[in-house]
Parts: structure tokens; sequence; C-alpha cells
């Protein structure tokens, strides 16, 4: 698909979503790279997880805004918002929007399916809308491995069909994908959803198993290791999907008219993933040896004594593999950053933010 390309220096941009872990990187990164213009950034600071960790980021945040010639403002608030979404719209009139908002988890949206419903459904509706009545030069949202369901053919493409989610959460991302298209159909908005596959790193989410499983070990608890081990995972380290997320950014679906006189929908999906599916046993000995290495734990832990194998849970899948092919034509970007490298990173972080924060 051809791009228009954005130059983003002198831009308005929106991230909803920050600090949330992937958003707070992103609006970092932009306040680093861009020399003028305004970052935008929104979130309901939730306690899904602990808001400190928010916080956390949003300070982080702040400090590349004082070091940064452009303009970085935080509005608190949900996009479940109408009003509120529809007014900050109209108060910058934004030229690229990336909304990262949503209600994470797959396991949390078996027993909480209102707050999906809310964020991922009604506020990304609320994010077309604006982007209907206020035009955007580009829409970028997320969206998710969790999309291909129990898909059985590896690695995962844009092209397989994605018509049986096995999660609520993974049935308000593919509405997200479904309304974004109809909305770029309809009222020639570009847009670009990116599939990102299980993202970590420093500052993560503490809900994501690498996070979890650190903090059950770190205070002499057991871990459980689903499908008895036998999962794969692409994980994806949080600088390679930023990396991907600013290079879409600059490069809109290009605006055309079909034979029948009317739009041909400016729209594209993409997977971001690692392109190496890590087994999961393999991935959890390279967290340990990395977290005994940042004297997170001691040396000498015993590993074995602390994991438990148990079955499936549900809505969980037993393999995410990304074909981001597409994603590596269109943008020259390809996942660089291994499991080894990144849980190192985590791990000092780790070590060096649970020290200071006693």
């Amino acid at each position: 698909m051809s791009k228009t390309a954005i130059d983003l220096n002198g831009k308005t941009i929106l991230v909803t979503g920050s600090p949330g872990f992937i958003g707070a990187n992103l609006v970092i990164r932009l306040l680093k790279e861009m020399n003028v213009g305004t970052v935008v950034s929104l979130d309901n600071m939730n306690d899904y997880y602990d808001p400190s960790l928010k916080e956390y980021r949003l300070s982080l945040i702040e400090k590349a805004a004082e070091e940064s010639a452009v303009r970085h403002v935080f509005v608190k608030g949900t996009i479940a918002d109408k009003a509120l979404i529809d007014r900050l719209f109209g108060e910058y009139r934004f030229d690229v929007v990336v909304n990262l908002a949503a209600q994470a988890g797959v396991r949390y949206s078996i027993d909480h399916p209102d707050v999906y419903i809310e964020s991922n459904i009604i506020g990304f509706y609320n994010i077309l809308e604006a982007c209907r009545h206020f035009p955007v030069s580009h829409l970028v949202y997320a969206s998710s491995s969790s999309v291909y369901g129990g898909n059985k053919k590896v690695p995962f493409s844009v092209d397989d069909k994605v018509d049986n989610p096995v999660s609520l959460y993974a049935a308000t991302k593919k509405s997200n994908e479904l309304l974004a298209h109809s909305y770029s159909k309809l009222y020639d908005i570009p847009s670009t959803g990116l599939r990102f596959f299980t993202v970590y790193g420093p500052a993560g989410r503490p809900d994501m198993f690498y996070f979890s499983a650190t903090n059950k070990l770190a205070a002499g608890e057991n871990i459980k290791i689903f499908n008895y081990g036998n999962c794969k995972r692409d994980f994806t380290y949080i600088d390679d999907i930023v990396e991907g997320v600013y290079r879409v950014m600059r490069g809109a679906p290009s605006k055309a008219v079909g034979e029948d006189g009317l739009p041909v929908p400016p729209y594209a999906v993409y997977n971001i993933g690692g392109g190496q599916p890590e087994n999961l046993l393999d991935y959890i000995a390279t967290l340990q040896e990395e977290l005994v290495r940042a004297e997170v734990l001691p040396k000498g832990y015993d590993f074995e004594a602390h994991r438990e194998l148990v079955g499936m849970q549900p809505g969980d899948v037993p393999v995410t593999y990304a074909d981001s092919a597409a994603l590596e034509r269109d943008y020259g970007f390809t996942p660089k950053i291994g499991i080894r490298e990144g849980l190192r990173a985590f791990a000092e972080w780790y070590a060096g933010y649970y020290s200071s924060n006693k």
C-alpha cells in the first residue's frame, strides 16, 4: 500500500494511554525526536495495576519534557468520556492520533467485561468520531496478537482470518479493526492498526508474566507455568515496539478513489512482533539468570523448587508468532532486540527501581 509521508515536527499529536507502558515510552521518544510541536498525552490513571508505576512513568515523561523543545500536556481522563475527547480535539486540532488507551489483559476480561466494553469499544468509538469531525492526517491504534485466537497456522499473517477470538479482550481488539475500517471507508480517515505481540521491558506492566513472576520469585513464592511449559511467545522488547510505532506514525495509508468514485479506505493493519517465538521455559530460565546477575535473586537460587507446571488458562493460546514481513516491506523495520538483552535491561531496572522504592 502506498504511504503519505508525515513530518512530525511542528505537528500536534495525541497519545492516549500515556503514561501506560507503551504510551510513556512513545511520548518520551517523540519528545526526544521532535524539534517543535505539541504532544498531548491522556490517561485515566486507573488502578488495574499499581498506579505508582504510572506515576513513575509520568515523572520520566515530565523529565524528558523539561529537556525538550516540544510542548507536553498531560490530561487525566478517559477516552470513554465523549465530551472530554470532543473538547480536546476541538481545542488542539490534532494532526496525528495514537490510541493506546485500552483495558488490557486476557484473564481480567473473563471476570470484568464491563471495563473492556467501556474503554475498548465505546472509548475507541469516541476517538473515531472525533477523527471524523476534526480530521486528522493519521490515526494509529493498538490492536493485539490476541485477535489470532487459537490460530494453528504459524507464523500469524495479517492476511489470516481472525474471526474466532477466545477472549473478550481479543474480541474488542478485532472490533477496533472493523470499526476503523468502516470509518476509513466512510470518512476517508487514514488509519493503521498495530497487532502487538507480548511486549516486555523496564517499567512494564506488572500483570505480564515476566513481571509478576519476578515479583513472586523475589518474595520467595512459587510461579505457575501454564500449559506445563508448552507455550511459545513472540516476545517483543519495548524499544522495538516504539521504533515500529514511530515509523508507522510518519507514513499514513494514502487516500485514493476507487472505480466506483468512492474512497478506497486508507486503512492498514500490521504485526509488530519479535519474529522468533521463544519457548516459555527457555524464557523463564533466561529471566532467572538475569535476575541473579542483577542481584534481584541470590546466587544459588533454587529455581526448580519455585516453579509449578499447571494446565492452560481460559483465554490463553499456546503459541504466538508474528509474520512482520509487511512492516519490513512498508516501513523498513524488523524488531532486533533478543530476550537476553531485553530481560537483562528489565532485571537491572527492577533491581534499581525496587531498591530505591523500599
